[in-house]
């Protein structure tokens, strides 16, 4: 009699499925130039705008630092969710902008080296793509607010300007914005996914969501209509406007559970593009 030995192939889980990507994608983003050129931009941006850019006095006759405290380079000093003026605008939101590039060009390079391809000829699970991508591209945003921060606080000290701040406030603000990478990374996915073909399209879409035009619209709208701006902080923009030198717990909170609350659900659509459709 023969006997015959049944070999069982089991799948790996979840855990080890999404161990193995995150292991290849972090080492693709720690082996590209790209990742270590954003975080450079990320430092001298806010450097230069902090030591460099002068405002006009209300008569016109001389300029003015457009900040006057160190800390403003990185946070407004209340949530304004529409501008009065540059110095509102010119914070650590900036990395969400040229953030969104840089995930533009890392996702986009998937499609145009053929890697997804490949990827998914074995690998057919579209939700892991979407995680690994989604939790690298928010870990390498979280890095550019760290190095934004180092350059705005190196170039206002250089101009000497003050640097008397609540700290709770501003270690909350800057934790704030820095969990907000998460969600943020979720959304720049997405759009790169629903644009896959069309780069120029995808790095458009990126940096026109990034700079909150939408938010600050609506929120114009409902201010003069005396209304309440508060609900704008359920948005992604308008969660990382409330991160400010004014922070609290409260502050935190909100943005934990708006950044969470929008990765889930950017998954989820993510998910449901590659599944429905052709991702070469």
């Amino acid at each position: 009699m023969t006997n015959t030995r049944e070999i069982k192939f089991e799948s790996p889980t979840f855990a080890r499925r999404i161990k193995g990507m995150l292991g290849v994608d972090f080492y693709r983003l720690f082996h590209t130039p790209l990742f270590y050129i954003f975080l450079i931009i990320a430092a001298i941006i806010p450097a230069m705008v902090s030591a460099m850019t002068m405002m006009p006095s209300p008569d016109g006759s001389a300029t003015t630092p457009l900040y006057s405290n160190v800390w403003q380079i990185i946070a407004a000093d209340e949530s304004l969710y529409v501008i009065r003026g540059i110095a509102d605008y010119a914070n650590m939101n900036m990395v969400f902008i040229f953030g969104g590039i840089m995930v533009s060009i890392f996702i986009g390079h998937d499609y145009k080296s053929g890697y997804v391809k490949q990827l998914f000829t074995t690998h057919a699970k579209k939700q892991d793509y979407m995680i690994s991508k989604t939790l690298v591209c928010a870990f390498a945003m979280a890095c550019m607010c760290i190095t934004y921060l180092i350059g705005g606080t190196v170039g206002g000290l250089l101009v000497g300007y003050d640097t008397t701040v609540n700290v709770g406030s501003l270690i909350l603000a800057i934790l704030g914005k820095m969990v907000m990478s998460l969600g943020w990374a979720s959304l720049y996915t997405f759009l790169n996914i629903i644009f896959r073909r069309y780069f120029g399209i995808s790095i458009a879409s990126s940096f026109f969501f990034g700079t909150g035009i939408l938010i600050i619209g609506v929120a114009a709208v409902v201010e003069s209509l005396s209304l309440p701006t508060s609900f704008l902080n359920s948005f992604l923009y308008g969660a990382s406007v409330n991160a400010s030198l004014s922070s609290n717990l409260g502050t935190l909170i909100i943005c934990i559970v708006v950044s969470v609350a929008w990765a889930v659900f950017y998954n989820f659509l993510g998910t449901k593009v590659l599944s429905n459709s052709d991702v070469y």
